[in-house]
């Protein structure tokens, strides 16, 4: 058997028809076998290496349509990124319409559907104090998640908790830096006090940077649609310039410059253009104010004539309008925009519309 192969014969199912024929190592020869061989076997590794990469990009995108899955935090962060990302992506707002945010917390069902996300937008700064905690909690190496306020100068918080003056009363000893996330029946809570103030969308100029960052994100999962992530991110950067030269200009026919409002969410409008917020309660509006708190805020009304007391539309407006009741002020929605309510979503508001409708409250009230 010199120069023969120890196996005399293999089969081959010719393509059109259903017999098999004997294939002579001798005729084949020793050199075209090997090469047959090693093609064969590198065909085999590029169809499961494809097959592979296939199963993971289907693993983390709507196996439908094949857009990109991206989860958001609160609407800012959705109406952002819906307006940057378009009809190519496939986007999960975490906290429902008509919902505070502040007291929002994820549950199981939440986390896991997040977990087989693409990207996630979140704002931070203190915003989504759960968000850390969770992110730690997903085994998806793949998952990219995106802190917009990330390059925003941030602003500190100048209201003081009622809960923090009961710590400090009671003499416990309270740390501000703490986070103390934790998750208890299956719900990740957020005890952060709040050190900053994490409403940086509030300054159109703020915005920007946010929705760049979403750009950026969006063209790191999917670059094949860069282009049309970078288009949608220059409109929408216009509108936020001319957003911003709409509120310069509008403040300069004020004749006041003091708002007092719900809840302390207005710094970085207030300091965009000249004006100073002065609270009902903290940045989460999670307490009200103590009746020294009422007396001071009544007084201050009255010294400075106030006219109108601002609350935010989704949480209760009973405190602003105990204020209004004794200093004969009205009371009229400023919305901070952390959330917006179903009827309002089906209207089509969105971050530009109701910005809009703050300007023209901000003008009634202070002209």
């Amino acid at each position: 058997m010199s120069g023969e192969y120890p196996i005399k014969y293999n089969y081959f199912l010719y393509k059109g028809s259903k017999s098999c024929y004997t294939c002579d190592y001798k005729r084949f020869g020793k050199h075209n076998f090997n090469r047959f061989i090693v093609a064969f076997i590198s065909l085999l590794a590029i169809t499961i290496l494809f097959s592979s990469c296939s199963t993971n990009r289907t693993n983390n995108t709507n196996i439908e349509n094949g857009k990109v899955t991206v989860y958001t935090s609160f609407f800012t962060m959705y109406d952002f990124t819906s307006k940057i990302g378009g009809d190519k992506i496939n986007i999960i707002n975490m906290v429902p319409s008509g919902m505070e945010p502040h007291h929002w917390e994820p549950s199981p069902k939440d986390v896991a559907g997040l977990s087989h996300a693409e990207l996630f937008i979140y704002n931070g700064a203190g915003m989504e104090g759960w968000a850390e905690k969770v992110l730690d909690s997903i085994n998806n190496e793949n998952l990219i998640a995106v802190e917009t306020s990330k390059d925003v100068s941030v602003q500190k918080s100048n209201h003081t908790h009622a809960s923090e003056e009961h710590n400090t009363e009671s003499g416990k000893e309270h740390s501000n830096e703490e986070h103390n996330t934790k998750n208890d029946g299956g719900h990740f809570h957020d005890n952060h006090n709040h050190d900053y103030d994490p409403h940086v969308w509030l300054n159109p100029m703020n915005a920007k940077i946010q929705m760049e960052a979403i750009k950026d994100g969006l063209i790191k999962v999917d670059p094949l649609n860069q282009e049309y992530y970078q288009q949608n991110y220059e409109i929408y950067a216009q509108k936020l310039d001319e957003l911003d030269r709409k509120y310069k200009e509008a403040v300069l026919t004020f004749s006041k410059k003091e708002i007092v409002v719900s809840h302390e969410a207005y710094g970085y409008l207030c300091t965009a253009y000249g004006l100073t917020q002065v609270a009902l309660e903290g940045i989460a509006s999670e307490s009200e104010p103590t009746p020294a708190k009422m007396a001071e805020i009544v007084d201050f009304v009255k010294e400075h004539d106030v006219k109108v007391i601002f609350f935010d539309g989704l949480a209760s407006s009973k405190v602003a309008e105990a204020v209004a009741r004794e200093t004969g002020a009205s009371v009229a929605v400023l919305s901070p925009l952390e959330g917006i309510s179903q009827e309002d979503l089906k209207e089509g508001k969105d971050y530009f519309s109701i910005m809009e409708d703050n300007l023209k409250a901000l003008s009634a009230a202070l002209r």
